[in-house]
């Protein structure tokens, strides 16, 4: 029991009180930095409720999957490649379950009814506008696990989610010009018969794996409203893209088990297992990207729990700390550092200098400066150095925000509130001034 308290210990505080520049060796950083994101995702799994998410999403994607397949088609037949599109369609799970003639005769009406709308262009814009809502549906669920606020303009958007219509057939084709281009390379070898069993097995599947985690990762990179890291995108994009490969096996071999008892659900059997598909689907697409959001976001996590109980005395400390090395530096005419480079000179967690450099630039006393070829800014002081001094921060730092806001406050708070102001500047030492003196 001991032994378990100290490892639930271990995960919810102590692993987090070390920042990344403390781990001596890159094992140790990847031991840490794995454990760490597992527990993110489980964490963010649970408070961002991710299997709600995923439900709406399956809802979205069945509205809208008719029209995402007719604008690809569409996409496939203007490059001359519709053909490509269905046979990588009969190899995927849908058919197993013998449904994609059904789908690409939907899609096939879908288009016809698109081209010949009642007042023209009207069904063009009615099938942009079904992908357009899916894509937004989507981001929306991204930028929430991000704890992004803002979206996309409707001009980035629609650009961006073109893009991705346009990027999966393209994606598609070059698996199947990949495949079409091994076989070929290999009819002029006929003495190694083996070379040829392993491509039609293992080399034809690792295509389909290689084609998921490319797709994964362009998704989890292309549809936040934030930048996100390649290293951060491309490990959940082959770790969900296996998955998936590894779901679409497992529903073949359910569906094969069905076919021998359809006698109770007659067609309707693979229904289910399509509608579980799809949902399952759709959450390992948001667990990737809380992965994705994890992975990149380690350190602002780190010393959480202490930061929160964190007196006010230590938080100014640190505050008085990271301005003076500033102030120091500019002196010295030294480079001005970003708050990334701040954190790791003195091994402080990064949310903590963010937090703390934020307040001194709201209140006038530091300035952001863009930072040369980089995204990132340095900091820089506002004011004249020598007449920066700890009280005028302090005072700053405890009137930065509003006051005295309450529209009918009583005459007795009134009468303390003067008092409290008088005392505050006066020259007296705080401690010789007493509550009930005031």
């Amino acid at each position: 029991m001991k032994k378990f308290s100290e490892i639930v210990n271990f995960v919810r505080y102590d692993m987090w009180r070390r920042t990344t520049t403390e781990f001596d060796g890159f094992l140790q950083k990847l031991a840490y930095g794995t454990i760490r994101t597992i527990v993110l995702v489980i964490r963010g799994f649970a408070s961002k409720n991710l299997n709600d998410k995923a439900k709406s999403l399956t809802y979205s994607l069945i509205f809208a999957i008719i029209p995402i397949l007719a604008m690809i088609l569409a996409v496939a037949k203007g490059f001359g490649v519709a053909d490509v599109i269905e046979q990588q369609l009969n190899m995927s799970f849908l058919g197993e379950t013998n449904m994609v003639p059904t789908i690409m005769a939907m899609v096939e009406r879908y288009l016809e009814t698109a081209q010949g709308g009642l007042f023209i262009g009207i069904g063009i814009l009615i099938l942009l506008w079904a992908v357009y809502s899916f894509f937004q549906s989507v981001e929306s669920a991204f930028n929430k696990i991000w704890n992004v606020q803002r979206s996309r303009s409707i001009l980035h958007q629609v650009t961006t989610y073109i893009a991705i219509v346009v990027l999966i057939p393209v994606l598609i084709v070059c698996s199947a010009g990949i495949n079409i281009f091994v076989h070929t390379a290999l009819e002029g070898v006929t003495n190694i018969e083996w070379l040829h069993t392993f491509f039609q097995t293992s080399g034809l599947k690792f295509l389909q794996f290689l084609l998921c985690w490319l797709f994964f990762t362009l998704m989890y990179i292309g549809i936040p409203n934030t930048k996100v890291r390649f290293m951060s995108a491309v490990i959940p994009g082959i770790i969900m893209g296996t998955l998936f490969q590894l779901l679409q096996m497992l529903s073949v071999y359910l569906i094969a088990m069905l076919s021998r008892t359809s006698i109770v659900y007659g067609a309707f059997a693979t229904v289910p297992i399509l509608m579980t598909w799809l949902q399952y689907t759709s959450l390992l697409i948001l667990i990737g990207a809380e992965m994705s959001y994890a992975i990149q976001n380690n350190e602002e996590f780190e010393y959480e729990h202490d930061l929160i109980l964190m007196s006010r005395r230590y938080k100014d400390f640190i505050m008085l700390y990271l301005l003076s090395t500033i102030i120091h530096r500019f002196e010295a005419d030294k480079p001005a550092l970003t708050a990334h480079e701040l954190a790791v000179r003195d091994n402080l967690p990064i949310r903590l200098v963010n937090r703390l450099l934020s307040r001194l630039v709201e209140t006038g006393i530091l300035t952001e400066v863009p930072k040369e070829n980089a995204d990132d800014c340095i900091y820089q002081p506002a004011l004249d150095t020598h007449k920066i001094s700890i009280g005028m921060v302090v005072n700053r730092i405890e009137q930065q925000g509003v006051e005295h806001f309450l529209q009918a406050p009583s005459a007795n708070m009134q009468a303390f509130w003067e008092k409290y102001l008088k005392a505050m500047e006066g020259n007296r030492s705080l401690d010789q001034v007493y509550i009930d003196k005031l």
